[in-house]
This record gives C-alpha cells, structure tokens and sequence, in this order.
C-alpha cells in the first residue's frame, strides 16, 4: 500500500464528519487507509475510543483450550492444523480436556477460550458433552466456544440445523461463540486464502442466529497477507451492516497475519502465503485500528490481542483506538511469537495491570459479557515519567 498526503480539505471534512458522529461512507474508509499522517489518524481514533471509553482499558483473565488441531481444511495462513496420523495430530478424551482446564483455574479465571480444528471423525455429541463436563467442573467460568465455521462443520455431521445446535450448546454451558472462520470476506481474496465452506453468507447466518438467541459475540479481521484496504473496508463495512440489525457483537479484533515460525521447526511450512508475503508492520498495525475504529461506529469496543502484535505495538493500539488488551493467555497454540522476537508466552493479572498504566491507562477488568468486575487504579499522575492518555 502506497501511503500519500491528504488533500487538507477532505482532512478536514473527515474530522467534522467523526466529531458531528457521522457515519463514515467506504470511500471515506479508503481515503483513511491512504494518509501517510499516522499521528493524525490516531489522535482522530482516540478521540472515538475515548467518547466511548474514556481513560479506561478493558482486560479480562482467560485461557484457551484447543480440544484437538485435527482438521480437514488446509488453510492457505494456517499452521495449527494436522492431517490425522500426523506425528503431532493429537484429540483431547472430554476428562483430559476437563483436567487440563481445571488445571487453569488459578488467577480467578473467569473465561475459557475454546477453539479446535474440523475434525473429520469425532461425532457431534463430543462438543456439548465438553462444554457440559467443563461448565460442570468450572461453573464460575465463562465457556466462550467454537467458530461460525466450526458451527457450520457441526451442521454437517450432525444433521442439525445451526439453530438446534446453538440451543443445545448453550443449554450445555455455552457464553459465546469466538469471532473467528472471518479472515477477510471478500472472495477475490478468500478463495486464495481459506480451504472451508463457510463464507460470508453462513459466517453472518450463524453470527445472527447466536444474536437472536441472545448471545453476545466478538468479530475479527485477519490483515496483513495478500488483501489490500479497500478488502478491509469492505470487511469492517459487512459487520457494521449485521451490527445495526442485530447489535450482538460487543467487540472488533483486527488479527495479524504472522509467518511461520514456530511449526517450520519440524520441517514443514504449512503456511502456503509465506514465501509472497510480508506481515504487516506496526506502523500498518496502528493504521487497521485506527481505520477500524473509526469506520465501525456501532462496536462498543476494539480489542489489540497482543499474542499476535507484540507487547509494545499492543500498548500503542491502545492510542490508535483500541480500548481492550484482551486476556492473561498462558499458552496460544494456533498462532505465537508474532513478531518473532519475544512475545511472551504469558501475561498475568499484574503484568497486564502494569502494561496497561504504563500506556497511561486505568485498568478494568471485565468478564465475557463486558460487565465489571473490579476497577483499578490508574497511572500514577504523580510520576512524571508516567505516561499519560491524550485528553480531549
């Protein structure tokens, strides 16, 4: 993407449009993603994260849970997935599963994070009973599971329809479903990149199901790989569609594409972009959120993942638009080590605490649904080495 200066008229018809709360159009979208000002565009994001969410940013303590990596889609950006009979292929029985996120629990865990590869074989029955057996064994904890394209999958091997299965999930404990099969809906880049049948027309179908049986949902972007703007444009503009009919989603996480580098150890880059693309650089980062941020004007929240951008360009996110720093991860099989040069396996409670101070915000813990559950103090005001948020 080749950045330029902006015509100082249409700048200024952007900033009244924001600050009059004015529904930005695509082209305005467009126009966003081809400044060169990133200072700019970022102050004009905080100003909405802030309408919105003051000096305030949301984190929560979870864990994630993938039950198996079996999968019978090769995703073109994924290398989490295994063929079955591969030496590191691996199904958890439901009591291992159950030992493992008891295990967990410390930190006062509050959410557990479920997603698993399509696998070929394992009966439908297998889901429900999970998330029994875990709401069971932890029923403090918020069970927020399963993909649109996982939902989809379990259609097929079912013989259910996506609402029997959503009612049968959440009788057994289901919170939420995740935000994850989207990647990037437009086809001229999706059928280069997904190896699975659900697209945007099931992906919104099961989203508005989940909604209509009132659930609460995240929605992501996968940026960075071979899409161009105008393909996240048109994605954020989709969601921001469904958003005003069904207003389920609380949350927008822009993903980072990532290379290979971890699961290349063994011999095989099962990521098939790789060798075409670069990822995205944090300055790119910064741009998707602030963009995002201002184009989906009917999302509570924005969430940096910081798994997958690395700690300092997370904490940047969070002056780019981003009001949530996601949770304390222990262990993140399907994507880690981002940037490739030390993202941690693990942030706590109080290493979020203090990432979150030291960005000049104050923490507040949530739980799945976005409600509160403790507040914190904020930077030390007194510190003159402290940084402070941008105030309106």
């Amino acid at each position: 993407m080749t950045a330029s200066v902006m015509d100082v008229g249409l700048k200024r018809e952007l900033e009244e449009k924001v600050r009059a709360g004015e529904r930005l159009t695509r082209e305005d979208g467009i126009a966003l993603y081809e400044s060169d000002d990133l200072a700019w565009l970022g102050g004009l994001a905080h100003e909405v994260r802030t309408r919105k969410n003051g000096d305030v940013v949301h984190f929560n303590v979870n864990r994630h849970l993938n039950m198996t990596n079996v999968c019978t889609a090769s995703c073109a950006y994924c290398s989490f997935q295994r063929k079955p009979g591969e030496k590191d292929a691996y199904t958890m029985r439901i009591e291992e599963a159950v030992r493992l996120a008891e295990a967990m629990r410390g930190e006062s865990l509050t959410e557990l994070h479920i997603v698993n590869g399509l696998h070929p074989t394992l009966p439908w029955r297998y889901y429900p009973r999970s998330l029994k057996a875990l709401k069971e064994a932890l029923p403090e904890v918020s069970l927020k599971a399963f993909t649109a394209t996982e939902i989809h999958h379990f259609e097929t091997i079912s013989g259910l329809t996506a609402s029997e299965i959503l009612d049968e999930l959440i009788d057994a404990g289901l919170e939420s479903l995740t935000g994850g099969g989207a990647e990037i809906f437009d086809w001229e880049v999706r059928q280069h990149i997904v190896d699975h049948r659900t697209h945007w027309e099931d992906w919104s179908r099961i989203h508005r199901l989940a909604h209509e049986k009132g659930l609460k949902t995240p929605c992501t972007m996968l940026y960075g790989h071979i899409e161009e703007p105008r393909h996240r444009v048109d994605h954020v503009l989709r969601l921001r569609e469904l958003q005003d009919e069904t207003g389920g989603f609380q949350v927008f996480i822009p993903l980072r594409y990532q290379h290979d580098f971890v699961d290349m150890q063994d011999g095989k880059v099962r990521n098939r972009l790789q060798a075409r693309t670069t990822m995205a650089t944090g300055a790119e980062a910064l741009k998707t959120f602030a963009v995002s941020r201002l184009l989906f004007d009917n999302v509570p929240h924005v969430k940096v993942f910081w798994v997958m951008h690395g700690v300092q360009t997370a904490q940047l996110a969070l002056q780019h638009g981003a009001d949530d720093m996601d949770g304390s991860v222990v262990e993140y099989k399907i994507t880690h080590d981002a940037d490739n040069y030390g993202t941690p396996n693990k942030l706590g409670r109080e290493d979020l605490l203090d990432l979150i101070r030291d960005a000049g915000f104050r923490p507040v813990e949530r739980n799945t649904r976005y409600e509160i559950i403790r507040e914190y103090p904020g930077p030390d005001a007194a510190r003159r080495e402290t940084p402070q948020p941008m105030r309106l």
